[in-house]
C-alpha cells in the first residue's frame, strides 16, 4: 500500500535553525524495572540481558551530554525504566551534574537506598518524581505484580522526604487503582502540597507487544470515567474551564495544511533512548522519526534531521476530513506519535482519544 506521508525536501525550519535551541532532553537510561506493572508502555524484564547490553555506557551519555550542552541545553531529566536499577546510576548523576546540567529524576523509589539519599542530599536535583500506584499494599502490588514492592516503595519516599529531598508525585488513573484514586490523591496533596499531578489516559507499547497492549487498553478507563476522575479534581476542573477557547480551538480547523506535527515535539527538547536512538519526544518511535546517535552525532540530528520530521505532510483524506481538522485536538491530545502507537500509523485515528475528547467537551460546555 502507498504511503500517505510525505517528507518535504526543504521547509520553513531551515530558515529558522540557527535559532533553534534545545533548553531541555530526557534520557532514558535503562528500560529495564524492577516491577512488571500493567500499564507500561516501556517496561522489561531487571534480567533482561539483551536490553542491558543495549544500554548507553557512561561515556556515551557523557558525550551526548556534552553535546547538549554546547547546544544550549540546562535541563536534564533522567528516567528509564527505572534509572536507579543500574548500579552506575550514582556515576551518571554526578557526571550529568558536572555538565552544568539542571537534573532531574524520575523513580518508582522502591530501589532508593542510603547511598541515594547521601548523593541527592550533597548534591541536590532538581527535583525527584515518584509515581504513586496505590496507598495500600493490595492495590499497589495489583499494579505492579510485585510482592514487597509496596513496603519498598514506601520505605524509600519515606527516606527521600526524611532527608530534605525535594520530591513531586504524580499517578496514573486505571482500572487497578480505579477505587483508590481518591485516596491516592489525598496522600499525594499531603506529602507535596505544591505539586501533585495525575494522567488518566494510557499509550500502548513502543515495542508493540499484543499482549502488553491488551493488557493496557484493559486497564483503560471510559470516556465517562474519566471526566468523572477530572471533575472531582476543582483545581484541575478550573483550569480546563479557564482555558476552554485554547483547549476547544475553531482555528485549528483552517484548511490547506498538510503537516502531521501541531504539537512542541522538537521544540526546545529532545528524547534519548536507552539504547542511543534519538527522538523529538519520548512517544515518537515510528521509523523515519528516529535517530541513531550512536552513528550519527546531535547537532546533525537537531539542525538537520528534526526539520525534516517537522515537515511531514499526510494526503490521508480521511485524516485531513477529521482529526486534522477538529477543534478539540487539545482535549483528545492527538498527535502523530500516539496515532503511530496505536494504528501504526502516523497519521491514523485515535478513537479512544477522541471519545475522552467529546466527552471532556460536553463536560466543560455544560
Amino acid at each position: 500500500m502507498t504511503s500517505t506521508i510525505e517528507i518535504q525536501q526543504f521547509s520553513l525550519w531551515d530558515k529558522l535553525r540557527d535559532k533553534r535551541v534545545p533548553l531541555s532532553f530526557d534520557i532514558e537510561v535503562t528500560a529495564r524495572c524492577d516491577n512488571d506493572c500493567r500499564h507500561c508502555y516501556i517496561n522489561l524484564p531487571e534480567g533482561d540481558k539483551a536490553a542491558r547490553e543495549r544500554e548507553l555506557t557512561v561515556a556515551e551519555i557523557g558525550d551526548i551530554a556534552e553535546q547538549a550542552a554546547k547546544l544550549g541545553a540546562m535541563w536534564c531529566l533522567i528516567t528509564g525504566g527505572e534509572p536507579l536499577i543500574r548500579p552506575d546510576f550514582p556515576e551518571i548523576y554526578l557526571m550529568l551534574r558536572r555538565k552544568g546540567l539542571l537534573v532531574s529524576v524520575f523513580t518508582n523509589a522502591t530501589m532508593i537506598n542510603e547511598g541515594h539519599v547521601a548523593l541527592f542530599r550533597k548534591y541536590p536535583p532538581r527535583d525527584v518524581e515518584v509515581t504513586v500506584y496505590g496507598v495500600t499494599r493490595k492495590t499497589y502490588e495489583r499494579v505492579t505484580r510485585k510482592p514487597g514492592s509496596f513496603g519498598m516503595f514506601m520505605n524509600g519516599l519515606n527516606m527521600l522526604m526524611n532527608n530534605g529531598v525535594r520530591v513531586r508525585l504524580k499517578a496514573i488513573a486505571i482500572r487497578s487503582n480505579l477505587a483508590e484514586q481518591g485516596a491516592i490523591a489525598a496522600f499525594c496533596r499531603e506529602k507535596t502540597k505544591d505539586y501533585s499531578r495525575f494522567d488518566p489516559q494510557l499509550h500502548l507499547r513502543y515495542d508493540g507487544d499484543p499482549m502488553r497492549n491488551g493488557e493496557i487498553n484493559a486497564e483503560r478507563l471510559t470516556p465517562r470515567e474519566v471526566v468523572a476522575l477530572e471533575r472531582a479534581d476543582g483545581e484541575r476542573m478550573k483550569s480546563m474551564q479557564q482555558n476552554c477557547s485554547t483547549l476547544i480551538n475553531d482555528e485549528f480547523t483552517h484548511q490547506g495544511c498538510d503537516h502531521l506535527f501541531h504539537c512542541g515535539a522538537g521544540n526546545g527538547s529532545f528524547n534519548v533512548g536507552y539504547d542511543g536512538t534519538f527522538r523529538l519526544c519520548s512517544s515518537l518511535c515510528q521509523a523515519n522519526t528516529v535517530y541513531d546517535l550512536r552513528k550519527g552525532n546531535l547537532a546533525d540530528a537537531w539542525f538537520n534531521f528534526v526539520p525534516r520530521v517537522l515537515d511531514m505532510r499526510s494526503h490521508r483524506k480521511e485524516y485531513l476530513d477529521s482529526c486534522r481538522s477538529c477543534p478539540l485536538v487539545n482535549l483528545c491530545l492527538w498527535c502523530p506519535a500516539h496515532a503511530h502507537l496505536e494504528t501504526g500509523e502516523l497519521d491514523g485515528a485515535t478513537p479512544y482519544f477522541c471519545q475522552v475528547a467529546h466527552a471532556r467537551a460536553d463536560n466543560l460546555i455544560v
